[in-house]
């Protein structure tokens, strides 16, 4: 074979192969799970309020006295 002949060759075997690697399909992934529930936050946030609130007029009342 010539060297033309080589080079042309090669190149032909170089697009066959990149078109066989992308031909190659696989099973799609499997769905994602459903997201767990979402937990409710309203049970303890009022009383997170007041205990802020009660601590931070302490913490005011504390320091104004200095």
């Amino acid at each position: 074979m010539r060297i033309q002949n080589k080079k042309i060759f090669a190149s032909i075997l170089f697009v066959l192969i990149s078109f066989v690697c992308v031909a190659q399909g696989g099973n799609p992934p499997p769905p994602m799970p459903p997201p767990p529930p979402g937990l409710p936050i309203d049970g303890f946030t009022t009383i997170a309020v007041i205990l802020g609130a009660f601590f931070g007029i302490k913490m005011t009342i504390k320091n104004s006295r200095k």
